[in-house]
């Protein structure tokens, strides 16, 4: 049997196994969702064990599909949803609190007075980043602060931190090992990307003791072996990425300009700046890129909260849609949006407003709307907010993008990718492969064991399916342009005080 990488996905919804042969074809995929918890308005939460035994389903279920034991498993890439906070027990290997997801906003107010403290420079001359609930710094603070007991474990060495990514690393080596790699360490607001260290002065800023951090190593290298007791064998865990960092790696996106959007649970646009970093003046993030060969190279990132789960609000909140490949079709059978705009800030708004206090707004509506005009307005909010970030990229890079590269579920909507194009006025490539992040952390793992001998390989692998170009006018653009730029400000009065 020709070996396989094995690529661990861990997303926001749901834990994916995804078996790559050397071309980069899946073999085998198995998916379980697990329970999005919300305390609070605002709050989002995930149990951490949840997140290990429907990552360990999934792994088992997808080496059963095809008889592959793990001598058939050259290694294990693990691709992760980024900035969501674990802390546990080091001796028990028991979580003190649920898991943090990135999208929760209960530390808004932390934020605020670091803003007020003029802390916003620091904090992005350090680590490239915008001062934002978003990110794993105040969601530590957090947990010690407010579970009973915490801060003393922390600050006694009994507690370890990690993103998701070292959590099941945690597990999967029965904790023997603590580590993350430089793109996730690189996302908690307390790791400087120009010198590759935990920083001190921002572990004092946010009272986080630095015992409970992790080692950092970069994304492609051998973070350990899992135990026997737990696969049935000793595999080398050899690549880990952020999700969005190693969906640019699965792109290909290797060169400097080079961009890349993952339509997922959020949006996420990624242009790779090689060996400099970029520091934005236009609210995106400054980043590690995922790498291989001990190099460090930075990416310029725009986050934009809210994508494919508009589309599973349509579906589960509003019971519009019984699934999402109805939205296509239901999109297709109205010209246009009749002159609606739905802004999906329900977790305030990213890149480039950074405004946490934004909520989702709906605006234009007459009485000639219908729900096919609610799912096309839906769908377009998705490709404006992108649009959003690619003109900010531009202005910081100074470059025009004149080609994006697409992946993630939400991609395979030709509706929304034809209309991505259209808002653009750019080329829309699609590859054959749109699973392209869980394929990032393969190639990582696979670099790193010498199943690919170099990048060349990979890039051989890269299979277009599908090219998009726009067929509306400039005149067209502009005016729903102008459209979605009015309806935004109206999301963003509705979070100012009175």
């Amino acid at each position: 049997m020709e070996k396989y990488v094995m690529a661990l996905d861990q997303g926001t919804t749901s834990s994916r196994c995804i078996l790559f042969d050397k071309r980069g074809n899946i073999v085998s995929m198995a998916q379980k969702e697990y329970t999005q918890i919300y305390p609070n308005p605002g709050w989002v939460e995930h149990n951490p064990r949840e997140i290990w035994s429907s990552q360990l389903a999934v792994t088992t279920e997808a080496m059963a599909n095809i008889g592959a034991s793990c001598d058939d498993i050259a290694s294990i890439g693990i691709t992760n949803q980024r900035e969501t906070t674990i802390l546990w027990n080091r001796k028990t290997g028991e979580p003190v609190y649920n898991a943090i997801v990135w999208q929760c906003r209960r530390t808004a107010s932390m934020i605020e007075e670091l803003i007020k403290d003029g802390k916003s420079e620091l904090i992005r001359n350090k680590t490239g980043l915008v001062p934002d609930p978003y990110f794993s710094a105040t969601k530590i603070a957090w947990i010690l602060d407010n579970v009973p007991n915490a801060r003393k474990m922390a600050e006694d060495g009994e507690l370890a931190f990690g993103t998701v990514d070292t959590w099941l690393i945690w597990n999967l080596t029965k904790g023997k090992v603590h580590i993350t790699d430089y793109t996730n360490a690189s996302r908690t607001m307390l790791f400087n990307i120009f010198n590759l260290e935990w920083d001190e002065e921002l572990l004092e800023l946010f009272n986080i003791p630095k015992s409970i951090l992790p080692e950092v190593a970069p994304s492609s290298h051998i973070f350990g072996y899992t135990e026997s007791s737990v696969l049935g064998g000793s595999i080398p865990i050899a690549g880990v990425a952020g999700d969005q960092q190693a969906a640019l790696f699965g792109q290909c996106c290797f060169e400097k300009g080079t961009v890349k959007n993952t339509y997922g649970t959020g949006c996420f646009l990624l242009m790779n700046t090689g060996n400099e970093p970029i520091l934005s003046q236009n609210g995106l993030l400054t980043t590690i890129a995922a790498s291989e060969n001990g190099e460090v190279k930075y990416a310029l990132e725009g986050s934009v909260f809210v994508g494919g789960a508009a589309v599973q609000w349509l579906r589960d909140g509003l019971m519009m849609v019984k699934n999402a490949a109805e939205t296509k079709e239901l999109s297709e059978n109205v010209e246009n949006s009749n002159g609606m705009y739905i802004v999906p800030a329900f977790a305030g708004m990213g890149a480039p407003y950074w405004n946490p206090y934004a909520r989702g707004t709906v605006v234009g509506i007459t009485r000639g709307c219908t729900k096919d005009h609610f799912v096309r307005a839906t769908l377009e909010s998705i490709a404006y907010q992108t649009m959003d970030v690619i003109k900010a990229m531009e202005e910081d890079a100074g470059v025009l993008i004149a080609e994006l590269k697409v992946d993630g579920g939400a991609c395979a909507n030709d509706f929304l990718v034809q209309f991505q194009a259209n808002i653009l006025g750019d080329t829309v490539y699609r590859p054959k492969c749109i699973e392209t992040t869980a394929l990032g952390a393969a190639y990582l793992a696979g670099l790193s064991v010498g199943y690919y001998e170099n990048k060349d390989e990979i890039v051989g692998n890269w299979q277009l399916d599908k090219e998009f170009n726009s067929n509306i006018s400039a005149k067209t653009r502009e005016k729903m342009v102008k459209g979605w730029k009015k309806a935004v400000k109206c999301a963003l009065i509705w979070a100012e005080e009175e």
